[in-house]
């Protein structure tokens, strides 16, 4: 008599949607990754892909412990399939959490300068803005008091080196970090500020942010001020103070380098006593 074959258990199907969801959650967040850093779309659009992704994963997430509960009941197979579909959403949603948890901690101002009461301007950049974009001017005295607040540390640079020298350490710096330069004006005593503008990448998706860099003569030194600020959203989690604060850390010890003094001539040998008495 042939012997019955017991019947396998049957996969959860909860467990086969939550690696599902997961797998196209991260899909579409390496695509609005990719349209991000290749400059396809302008950035709201890539925002809104960024921000169902991550809504894919939390429902995968969600369904994933829905299986481990339906597994645990009905002793149905597929647990390696909900553990996937709950590891993917947890690395995908652990990066903008704990974003999202700094924000509470920070002001809702994504446009931080030096200068409160002359910023520099955006000119050139002012074109590159698209109408959807945050505002060009500075928002004013409210703005500054909560920047004081939260990055009481961003001031101006005073450096003991000629407005020309700190322009040129600046735009070196600036070249370095590989931020794309729209309009750089070298100073000119007397008649002009140095002036550089350049826009900065984010480092994972690549979204544009401006800067605007001045350098003044200050009686035989000069003055560094910058503005650092965010085309989009209302908070940058710190970015751009970090950045005014990197920027002219780098151009301090930059312009603090000096030459070495060329030692002292060492002084001539005294000469020998006068000549020999006559005999």
């Amino acid at each position: 008599m042939a012997r019955r074959r017991l019947a396998e258990d049957p996969l959860s199907r909860f467990a086969v949607w939550a690696r599902r969801l997961a797998l196209f959650s991260l899909a579409v967040v390496l695509l609005a990754i990719v349209i991000a850093r290749a400059g396809l779309l302008d950035t709201l659009p890539v925002l809104v892909t960024f921000g169902a992704g991550l809504v894919l994963a939390v429902l995968g997430i969600l369904v994933a412990f829905v299986a481990f509960g339906v597994i645990w009941h009905t002793g149905a197979r597929g647990f390696g399939h909900a553990v996937a579909g709950l590891a993917i959403g947890v690395v995908l949603i652990a990066y903008p959490a704990y974003l999202g948890y700094k924000a509470t901690k920070l002001p809702m101002i994504a446009d931080i300068t030096t200068d409160a009461i002359d910023p520099p301007r955006f000119e050139a950049i002012a074109r590159l803005r698209t109408r959807q974009a945050n505002p060009v001017l500075y928002a004013g005295l409210y703005a500054a008091e909560q920047q004081r607040t939260a990055y009481p540390d961003i001031e101006p640079l005073m450096v003991t080196v000629t407005p020309e020298a700190a322009y040129e350490a600046t735009m070196t710096l600036v070249t370095k970090r590989k931020w794309r330069v729209v309009n750089a004006r070298q100073p000119q005593p007397g008649r002009r500020d140095g002036y550089i503008e350049a826009v900065a990448l984010t480092p994972i998706m690549a979204f544009r942010e401006d800067v605007a860099i001045r350098i003044r003569p200050v009686g035989t030194g000069a003055r560094v001020d910058m503005r650092s600020a965010s085309r989009y959203g209302r908070v940058d989690f710190g970015v751009n103070a970090q950045r005014i604060r990197s920027l002219l850390e780098d151009v301090d010890d930059l312009t603090s380098i000096t030459k070495p003094e060329r030692p002292a001539p060492k002084p001539a040998a005294p000469a020998k006593g006068g000549q020999a008495a006559k005999r």
